[in-house]
């Protein structure tokens, strides 16, 4: 696992340290999210699997120059294979089940399993993984439970996900263990379905300029 998660996109993804994700329910919408996201120097989105719309989405999204597109809440390995087969970037689960870790390797597609307790990071360790996404991370207890439950694995990072957004990023970010954080305030329902572009880019703009002042 190690190796598919080292090849693009994963590691170039979370360089940005922050990335974004969309639930969207008309695919109608995508495209200015999109868009919105590049010109606001964010190229990356993550569409979360929680809506009829959000394969649809995808296809727009594709279509936007520039723009790195995987999906989230994967939760089978029929879900890998297709975004496999759409050309997508990278897949996000919110949990780890062997099979679909399986089917990413097999898929040669750079996945970002869940963990959200000890015995399920030691599972993503003996798996391979040495990045897994922390989930839902405000409602564990945000920052200092992540301390206390990162400490006993000091070669693994984390992407806190989950409540996450720009008034507390800076709590995970100056943290060693944590690469990146994901959230959905520059792509809120609002926003996206008023496909609100310079809302969007001013939003996104602010928090790849927080992320960028916060020590790695």
């Amino acid at each position: 696992m190690t190796d598919s998660q080292g090849r693009f996109p994963l590691a170039e993804i979370l360089a940005y340290r922050v990335v974004p994700v969309l639930v969207i329910r008309n695919a109608a919408d995508a495209r200015a999210v999109g868009e919105a996201l590049v010109n606001g120097g964010l190229p990356v989105v993550e569409v979360t699997l929680r809506t009829p719309a959000s394969w649809d989405a995808v296809g727009e999204l594709k279509k936007v120059d520039g723009l790195i597109v995987g999906v989230g809440s994967v939760k089978s390995p029929e879900d890998i294979v297709r975004a496999k087969d759409e050309g997508l970037a990278f897949a996000v689960s919110p949990g780890l089940l062997a099979p679909i870790a399986e089917m990413a390797e097999k898929c040669q597609l750079s996945f970002l399993p869940g963990v959200s307790t000890p015995s399920e990071i030691m599972l993503a360790l003996s798996l391979g993984f040495n990045v897994v996404k922390w989930f839902p991370a405000e409602a564990l207890g945000g920052i200092t439970s992540l301390k206390a439950i990162a400490a006993p694995f000091p070669d693994l990072k984390f992407v806190p996900t989950g409540g996450v957004n720009l008034s507390n990023m800076a709590s995970y970010l100056q943290e060693k263990f944590v690469s990146a954080i994901g959230g959905s305030w520059m792509v809120s329902a609002a926003l996206v379905e008023s496909q609100n572009r310079a809302e969007m880019s001013g939003l996104t703009k602010s928090a790849i300029e927080s992320a960028s002042q916060i020590g790695k």
